[in-house]
């Protein structure tokens, strides 16, 4: 879904913007550059969830195995995960124009070879490119929505930022069904790669004459050993549960657990070093001295991790284990984009009410709702209706509405204003990172029970696996969130 309340951009914020950087845009060229940003913001998130209801015809037709469909969930969020803060920081030295317009073709170009692609790795491989185009892009947008509008046309340009991102996650799905459903010229799943395309060559035309230039003032260093350390960390903690349970668990996995954990440590001592010396970390330690911060930064990381998770095993259950095609399979994720809409709309006036609990009663009301699915399936069995599940999913797009915003806002609301963008950038990169570690391990537990020999009933069976370690991970996240009060 999306992080609505995060409104700084770029990893290195705390730097003096170049006096060129401010303008005061008329209406109507205030507009196209809105529209412009936020064809890339839209894009890019919509790639996380459309591909949901893709995977089953990708997975045929392409004779993808287990680890493939997870590497090609995971792999875009692992990717833009490991370069956003990078990637705000090249747009600091470089110029932000400059790098969104460099993200927007890599982007639309991966999108074409993901669209084209003729086997399982070659998909795999063009959506971490699509990764690597996600990530240059992203920071860049708020960084230039935050230089160049001011007062009320800021507040809307963010309101409109949010709203982008939230009708790409909530309805991505149920976009992507259509596109496969429409089956234009035979392209089927294609379609949902290709259409990217059109859409980013025409952003790109207009980004020289929309969208103004800036750059961080002063010299901007960056971290090059910092960002090759974390890299290195987050693959080596992803690629063994991807890989690790299909291959039985070989000593190399273990290996990588523990490369990963060393690789972590050495970037937290090479990043203290860097901040003692006053050199540019790519993350600077003392944001996790923030009372606060370091909470809120677990409870988003276990909260993700329950997200892009549950649209996958989801969607693998309607179609594989219930026979809905990818247009009805999208339309039984609709539920869960009204419940969100509702409550995001008027989670602000909740939160006035509840406080710092809001997040909480959010993921409360979303372990409920997980645990009312699993009742329901016992229940109707394998070939009731899937309508009995219509108000467990309404319930479960309220929760995450009610606790999406105000979790950036607690990891955020205590964090000094010269930390503000490292901060955001943290945020963005564990939401990813969280979502790509959700899906390894969801992978695990759904495969495992699913078994060697697929069937409605088996399929039943590991989703309902699946819906019973969401409930842990919503549960968890509703109590680490009373460990972070005022």
């Amino acid at each position: 879904m999306t992080a609505t309340e995060i409104r700084p951009a770029t990893p290195a914020r705390e730097a003096h913007e170049a006096p060129a950087a401010k303008s005061t845009p008329n209406a109507k060229s205030a507009n196209l550059t809105l529209l412009v940003l936020l064809a890339g913001v839209f894009m890019t998130t919509l790639d996380i969830f459309i591909v949901n209801v893709a995977i089953p015809a990708t997975q045929r037709d392409l004779h993808a195995s287990s680890a493939s469909i997870q590497w090609i969930v995971a792999g875009y969020s692992l990717t833009v995960a490991a370069g956003v803060i990078t990637a705000g920081r090249l747009g600091d030295m470089f110029g932000r124009r400059r790098m969104y317009a460099v993200g927007m073709a890599l982007f639309t170009a991966a999108s074409a070879a993901c669209g084209l692609a003729p086997t399982a790795g070659v998909l795999i491989a063009a959506r971490i490119v699509q990764g690597v185009g996600a990530a240059l892009l992203s920071p860049q947008t708020l960084a230039i929505i935050g230089t160049t509008f001011e007062g009320a046309k800021r507040v809307r340009a963010f309101t409109a930022y949010a709203l982008a991102m939230g009708l790409a996650a909530v309805f991505g799905q149920l976009i992507g069904g259509l596109l496969i459903d429409m089956d234009f010229d035979g392209l089927g799943w294609r379609s949902c790669f290709l259409i990217n395309v059109p859409v980013g060559a025409v952003a790109l035309t207009l980004v020289p004459r929309a969208v103004p230039e800036s750059r961080a003032e002063g010299r901007t260093r960056l971290d090059l050993p910092g960002v090759a350390l974390v890299s290195g960390a987050l693959v080596a903690t992803v690629l063994p549960l991807i890989q690790g349970q299909s291959q039985g668990w070989p000593l190399w996995t273990w290996l990588s657990f523990a490369a990963a954990l060393v690789l972590f440590g050495v970037f937290g001592w090479y990043q203290g070093r860097l901040a003692t010396a006053d050199k540019s970390p790519l993350i600077d330690p003392a944001l996790f001295r923030t009372k606060g911060f370091g909470k809120g930064i677990v409870a988003q990381i276990v909260f993700w991790m329950g997200q892009g998770s549950f649209f996958l095993v989801f969607a693998l259950y309607v179609q594989l284990g219930r026979g809905l095609d990818a247009l009805q399979a999208g339309l039984i994720f609709t539920p869960i984009g009204v419940g969100y809409l509702v409550t995001s709309m008027t989670a602000q006036k909740i939160a006035a009410k509840l406080g710092r609990q809001t997040a909480a009663v959010g993921t409360l009301v979303m372990a409920v709702s997980l645990l009312d699915m699993i009742v329901t399936l016992h229940l109707t069995g394998t070939g009731g209706s899937l309508l009995w599940l219509v108000p467990a999913l309404v319930a479960d797009g309220a929760g995450m509405g009610l606790a999406i915003g105000p979790l950036a806002a607690n990891a955020m609301g205590r964090v000094a204003p010269h930390h503000t963008g490292a901060a955001s950038g943290v945020v963005s990169t564990v939401m990813q990172v969280g979502g790509a570690v959700g899906v390894a391990v969801i992978g695990i537990v759904f495969y495992s029970a699913l078994g060697t020999a697929p069937s409605p009933a088996a399929y039943a069976h590991a989703f309902t696996a699946g819906l019973e370690l969401l409930v842990g991970v919503a549960a968890a996240v509703t109590v680490l969130l009373q460990f972070d009060k005022d």
